[in-house]
């Protein structure tokens, strides 16, 4: 049920935005009812397309003024339901808000919209020389935006950390339509960290308008090697045994035989061996000398592993093919089934070879196809799991197979997310991770930001026994 002010928050905002930004018809709305993970599905009552800071003031402003929920989204690329729309609510779309707002080559930094494409960057930034490191493997169609929201990584995170350690300062808008800056633009921190809250808050605390950036200097030297094996469980011990003598690859990444036949099912000319079980995708980057080292270092640990051959990118285009593959694999998926689940959890890189096995069984008993890619150098786990959504039953066992994947790693000193956050997906095993201390702290504070629970509700915390009773209690302290 729509609250009963929407109609005139609606008629405010086609004199804003104008009708064309301010989306309403039912059937133009059906493209925004999902994100990256197909099956969990919510229609927005109205997408929002600001194409300035002021006006997304007023959106939260008149949404906080008739109750109205607000979702912030940037591509939609988010695996895990957090870009959908709460039940009542609006979508506020950022993609036409993307642009670089400056470069600063003398300080390496870039102050850039939400809605920016990842690769956009890296794009203009490549002519002076410099690089925005994270590179999820969404890169060409995620928005900067949401990889704060969602604390992306991405193949080189393993080196060079995850979307937080480049985010610098954030402008951001609160629920009441005040807006705030964290961080600092030179790196300077005063007093809490409040800029690293916000990165992987999954916009339930406020609304991310721009982002400032720490930038590199493009590594003067890159080698690129692929390793094969016979089984998946030689290349997770030639994963542990590189990066326990000291060998930290730029990315360490895992691709199994199913992902190597989707690939070539597809069309999509990777270069992987077709006879292997597992191959290992590994990258050094910096200084000539050092980056030949620790080549030639890992080469003979993985080689120790068991690995069958071991081959360098000759050049930058076989660079790329190698880099094509791996960050083509879901779009190969595809041709599997109408659907598919990518999952994301995390396990200490040592009990990745009990681990894997353990969630194919629990593929194989719930009669689902399985397909691993994942980040090896992080234990940064992906499990694809092909379906097809229309079937209710199959729908079923693809969230039974999620929660008994999510119990083993979490058995094995894992967590619950590696990069894709927690959604609506994982919110309800969020207490199979934290204790209900933890849980009624974490609803305390969006309580702080966003008291009247308005902006991405329903998504990362579980909903408390008693609402209206925990968050003040949060909030006055827990002295008995």
């Amino acid at each position: 049920m729509l609250p009963a002010h929407a109609p005139e928050f609606f008629t405010t905002l086609r004199t804003l935005l104008g009708p064309e930004r301010c989306i309403t018809d039912q059937g133009l709305l059906l493209p925004w009812e999902c994100d990256g993970l197909s099956h969990l599905r919510q229609l927005p009552i109205a997408v929002l397309l600001p194409e300035t800071r002021a006006e997304v003031v007023e959106i939260v402003r008149l949404a906080a003024e008739h109750g109205i929920p607000l979702t912030a989204r940037g591509a939609g690329t988010c695996l895990s339901g957090g870009a959908t729309a709460a039940q009542g609510g609006a979508l506020i779309a950022f993609t036409r808000m993307k642009r670089i707002l400056e470069i600063d080559p003398v300080n390496r930094t870039a102050r850039v919209e939400p809605g920016l494409v990842n690769v956009r960057l890296s794009e203009a930034l490549k002519p002076l020389g410099l690089a925005y490191m994270p590179d999820p493997s969404s890169q060409t169609a995620s928005t900067l935006g949401g990889n704060v929201a969602e604390n992306s990584g991405g193949p080189h995170c393993i080196k060079h950390g995850n979307t937080t350690m480049s985010v610098l300062a954030l402008e951001v808008v609160l629920a009441d339509g005040s807006v705030i800056e964290l961080g600092h633009a030179r790196g300077r921190t005063e007093g809490p960290d409040l800029r690293g809250l916000f990165v992987g808050s999954e916009g339930t605390l406020g609304i991310v308008t721009s982002i400032t950036f720490r930038l590199e200097r493009i590594p003067p030297a890159e080698l690129t090697l692929l390793a094969s094996f016979a089984d998946m469980r030689s290349a997770c011990n030639g994963v542990s045994s590189v990066i326990a003598h000291g060998i930290l690859p730029s990315a360490f990444e895992a691709i199994d035989d199913r992902t190597i036949a989707a690939l070539e099912h597809a069309g999509k000319k990777s270069g992987y061996p077709s006879n292997a079980a597992a191959v290992l995708l590994l990258e050094f980057d910096g200084a000539a000398e050092s980056v030949r080292a620790e080549a030639d270092a890992a080469t003979a640990l993985l080689r120790a592993a068991g690995a069958l051959r071991i081959e360098e990118a000759e050049d930058a285009a076989q660079r790329a093919r190698l880099w094509k593959g791996r960050k083509g694999a879901y779009g190969a998926m595809g041709r599997l089934a109408p659907d598919l689940y990518v999952m994301d959890t995390v396990v200490p890189r040592s009990r990745l070879p009990e681990v894997l096995p353990a969630i194919g069984r629990i593929c194989d008993e719930l009669g689902l196809p399985l397909a691993n890619v994942f980040h090896a150098g992080e234990g940064n786990l992906h499990p694809n799991i092909s379906f097809d959504g229309r079937n209710p039953d199959q729908v079923r066992r693809v969230l039974e197979a999620g929660r008994r994947i999510v119990e083993v790693c979490l058995k094995a000193g894992g967590a619950l997310s590696g990069e894709h956050g927690i959604g609506t997906e994982k919110r309800e095993f969020m207490p199979l991770a934290f204790g209900p201390e933890t849980i009624e702290l974490l609803h305390g504070l969006k309580a702080v930001f966003d008291p009247g629970r308005l902006l991405n509700p329903d998504k990362v915390l579980p909903e408390p026994v008693t609402c209206g009773e925990m968050r003040p209690a949060v909030l006055r302290g827990r002295s008995a």
